[in-house]
C-alpha cells in the first residue's frame, strides 16, 4: 500500500546528499503546575510521560501497524504512540522516544504529510521513516526535521529474516539516536501530568474505530494500565507483553483527502492537529470528556475539561494518542 520510498534531509541543511538519497532509500519499504513532575524538580521530569526520565533527544519512527507487521519492536519503551488513519482506512503509528531509547523499534515504514505538521511541536526532532512518495519529497525536506531514513543511515537498519518485506525493517534506535545528536531535547507540548480529577465516567473498556482497523482499550485494576488490542488480538511488544499506557486520548480531528495517493491510486488522509475539538481521556479506570487546543504548528496540544475548562491532568506513564475522525 506503500508510496514509491524516496527521502531527503531538509533543504536548508544539506541539499548535497538529495542525490544519494534518493538513491539509497530504495531499501526502505523493500522491494506550569507542580502536578507535571513526578518527585524531584519540576524541571527534571519529561513533559511527554511526567515521570523522572526526561532524555535528551527527541526520536520520532514510523511504525507499521497491519496484521503482517505485529507483533511490533520497541514500542512499550515510547514516551508516545500516536495511531493516524492512513490508506485503505488503516492505521499507522508514530511513536516518540525520548527517556527510553530502545536497541531497535519496527518494523519502520514510510512517512506522511500529515507527519509534518504533528512534530511541529516537538521543534527539530529526528524522524526515522523508510521513505516517502515523491511528490512529498521537497515538503519533507524543507521542513523543521533531522529526517533519518535508511539512505541517511545506512548503518541504522537491518532485515528481520524471518519477516517478508515491507515488514521486516527494522530502526536501530540508539545508533539513529547517536545521529541526530542535534535534535530537540524534550520539551512542553501542553501535556500536564497528576492526581486524577473530580468526576469521569467509570469504564471498563473503549474502543477505536478505523475505517478497516480498531483499537480497543481495556482498564487493568492490577497493573493499572489500559491493555491495548488492535482488531480484535492483543497488541503485545516482542520479548515485553501486551502494550500497555498509563493514559489513552481519543482526540478527535479533521481527516481529510490530502493532494498524494499510494500506488493503488487510494488517497492518502491527511489528519489535522492544529485547531480545537473534542477528545476523551482515559485514565484510572475512567474516561473524562475533554477538549483539545492547538492554536499553531509550533506549539503544543492542551487538553481542558469540558466543563469549566480547568486542564485535564493525566497519568503519568506512557500516553497513546488516538487520532480519530470527528463524526
Amino acid at each position: 500500500m506503500d508510496e514509491p520510498t524516496r527521502a531527503g534531509r531538509p533543504a536548508h541543511r544539506a541539499t548535497r546528499r538529495r542525490t544519494l538519497l534518493r538513491t539509497a532509500l530504495a531499501v526502505g519499504t523493500g522491494g506550569a503546575l507542580a502536578a507535571c513532575g513526578s518527585g524531584g524538580d519540576e524541571d527534571d521530569a519529561s513533559p511527554f510521560t511526567g515521570e523522572r526520565r526526561k532524555g535528551d533527544h527527541v526520536l520520532a519512527v514510523k511504525v507499521d501497524n497491519v496484521a503482517p507487521a505485529r507483533p511490533q519492536t520497541g514500542l512499550q519503551h515510547a514516551d508516545l504512540v500516536y495511531t493516524e488513519e492512513v490508506e485503505a482506512g488503516l492505521s499507522r503509528i508514530l511513536a516518540v522516544f525520548a527517556s527510553d531509547i530502545p536497541a531497535t523499534v519496527g518494523p519502520v515504514r514510510s512517512a506522511r504529510e500529515s507527519d509534518i505538521e504533528l512534530l511541529r511541536q516537538f521543534g527539530e526532532p529526528a524522524l526515522a521513516f523508510s521513505g516517502v512518495q515523491g511528490r512529498l519529497l521537497p515538503t519533507l525536506e524543507a521542513a523543521p526535521l533531522h529526517l533519518l531514513p535508511p539512505g541517511e543511515l545506512s548503518d541504522g537498519y537491518q532485515r528481520d529474516p524471518g519477516r517478508r518485506a515491507p515488514h521486516n525493517l527494522y530502526l536501530k534506535a540508539r545508533r539513529a539516536e547517536r545521529a541526530a545528536d542535534d535534535a530537540s531535547e524534550p520539551r512542553d507540548i501542553g501535556f500536564r501530568f497528576g492526581a486524577a480529577p473530580k468526576g469521569g465516567r467509570a469504564t471498563h473498556q473503549e474502543t477505536v474505530r478505523y475505517p478497516a482497523a480498531r483499537s480497543t482499550f481495556t482498564w487493568s485494576a492490577d497493573r493499572r494500565r489500559w491493555l491495548v488490542a488492535m482488531d480484535g488480538a492483543p497488541a503485545r511488544s516482542r520479548g515485553d507483553g501486551q502494550l500497555a499506557p498509563a493514559t489513552v486520548v481519543i482526540q478527535y480531528v479533521t481527516v481529510r483527502q490530502s493532494r498524494f495517493h499510494d500506488r493503488s491510486g487510494s488517497n492518502s488522509p491527511y489528519t489535522e492537529t492544529v485547531g480545537s475539538g473534542e477528545a476523551l481521556v482515559l485514565r484510572d479506570g475512567k474516561a473524562y470528556e475533554a477538549r483539545w487546543s492547538r492554536p499553531s504548528a509550533s506549539g503544543g496540544t492542551t487538553f481542558t475539561e469540558a466543563r469549566g475548562g480547568r486542564r485535564l491532568p493525566f497519568a503519568r506513564g506512557q500516553v497513546w494518542i488516538a487520532l480519530v475522525k470527528k463524526g
